[in-house]
């Protein structure tokens, strides 16, 4: 029995030499990878999406935020704040959400622009957008947005109705669904309703646009607008489902398109894109990026300073 044990310990002993010198041959024929290496091959392009108000109120949301005229000296002076901080991110690429079949328009107003012969309009692409990329010595702007038109429809040669295939505003209103619509934010301010039916939040107090920009991008508030739009895919009766197709067809497919689009613009690992889009579509882009596994994604949060108050 003794023998045996014995035998064994110089079997286990053998098998452990053999197997470091085979190891040590094969590391021997072969370079070695540096820490930098390394890093280089597991460097991911990064991105950083600025959720945005709509600084140029024109009341395409469900419930619009009234915003002061921005091109005022005191707004200008904060979005100037604003800008520096975005700086700080050291963008290599800026992109916007406008649609991608006018980005040559845009190109030839950013292009006006640097020469000092473009007048600025209220809107986010030109407040931060163009304001930013020439102050970081960019000579581009990417649109990456994508809307419908009749040119390019939901569906191509499609016959569906689509004002009764996805209009889950009237279904739920006509059916007793009303729950499933989306209630005003818990925000302080009055809400109003224009003759045009647009609904607008007056705020009581005057906010400084960095604090602005900084409650639009706070996870929890970007959590719940998602969740508004499971809540309203549940409108619908038996084989009539108006709430999920529009969330499907209209809300998740323009999504996953503009998606696509900064997936299109993507050239290289150490490209560092701002994408400048509403609030609302924050929370889908930043998970198709983040299950993607091809991104690193950043919050402007870690950029953007909260107003000192005095």
């Amino acid at each position: 029995m003794e023998t045996l044990v014995k035998c064994k310990r110089y079997l286990i002993t053998s098998l452990a030499a053999i197997l470091f010198m085979v190891g040590t041959a094969i590391s021997d024929n072969h370079t070695d990878v540096s820490t930098e290496e390394i890093q280089q091959m597991t460097q991911k392009p990064t991105i950083m999406i600025l959720g945005s108000p709509l600084l140029e109120n024109w009341g395409g949301n469900v419930y619009n935020t009234k915003m002061d005229d921005v091109l005022t000296p005191k707004r200008q002076v904060e979005i100037q704040e604003l800008i520096d901080q975005l700086a700080r991110f050291k963008p290599t690429k800026i992109a916007a959400a406008a649609d991608t079949r006018r980005e040559a328009e845009h190109q030839l107003e950013y292009d006006a622009y640097l020469q000092d012969d473009f007048q600025l309009q209220r809107h986010e692409m030109h407040q931060i957008g163009f304001r930013l990329a020439k102050q970081t010595g960019h000579s581009k702007i990417y649109c990456v947005g994508y809307f419908w038109t009749k040119e390019s429809p939901r569906l191509p040669e499609s016959k569906i109705d689509w004002a009764t295939f996805m209009d889950f505003r009237t279904f739920a209103k006509t059916h007793d669904q009303e729950h499933f619509l989306r209630s005003p934010p818990l925000t302080e301010g009055k809400i109003v309703t224009d003759r045009e039916g647009t609904t607008w939040i007056e705020p009581e107090k005057y906010v400084p646009i960095i604090d602005i920009y900084r409650q639009s991008n706070v996870p929890e508030n970007m959590l719940a607008d998602h969740q508004w739009y499971l809540t309203s895919a549940r409108i619908g009766l038996g084989d009539q489902y108006p709430g999920a197709n529009w969330v499907v067809h209209s809300w998740y497919a323009m999504n996953l398109k503009t998606f696509v689009n900064l997936t299109r613009i993507t050239e290289s690992a150490d490209d560092r894109i701002l994408l400048i889009i509403g609030a609302g579509h924050v929370y889908l882009i930043q998970q198709f990026l983040e299950d993607s596994g091809d991104y690193i994604v950043e919050s402007p949060l870690k950029y953007l300073k909260p107003t000192e108050t005095h």
